[in-house]
């Protein structure tokens, strides 16, 4: 049997564009991407904390350390420039794999860099 567990997360970051023509994804800034193992069209989960929806996208990398959560696509008609989000992604294991992961988690701050690194 394999387990869905939280692979990576970054929390409290703030959408700066939102763009519903384009084909539909999430633009992350590639400092975050790689601080939380996020790769290039890797399916996520986003929540947004300012108004409930949630949404599954992929990602595609934007600028390193531009800030930019871009929201494209039909997705942004459910999340808007200045919303705060949640976005993870998960991985299937085996539960003997799954006993020592830990998954890379990030705070961002009020500009999309990284506020806090959270070690569990």
């Amino acid at each position: 049997m394999l387990l869905k567990l939280l692979k990576s997360k970054i929390h409290r970051a703030t959408v700066t564009d939102s763009l519903a023509d384009y084909p539909g994804s999430i633009g992350i800034d590639s400092k975050l991407m790689e601080a939380t193992g996020l790769i290039p069209y890797e399916t996520v989960l986003v929540a947004d904390v300012t108004n409930g929806n949630r949404l599954e996208t992929y990602v595609v990398p934007e600028e390193a350390g531009s800030g930019k959560i871009s929201i494209l696509g039909a997705a942004a008609r459910l999340m808007k420039k200045g919303d705060v989000v949640i976005i993870m992604a998960f991985g299937l294991m085996t539960p003997e794999e799954a006993k020592d992961f830990k998954p890379k988690v990030i705070v961002a701050d009020e500009k999309n860099g990284i506020k806090e690194t959270i070690k569990r």
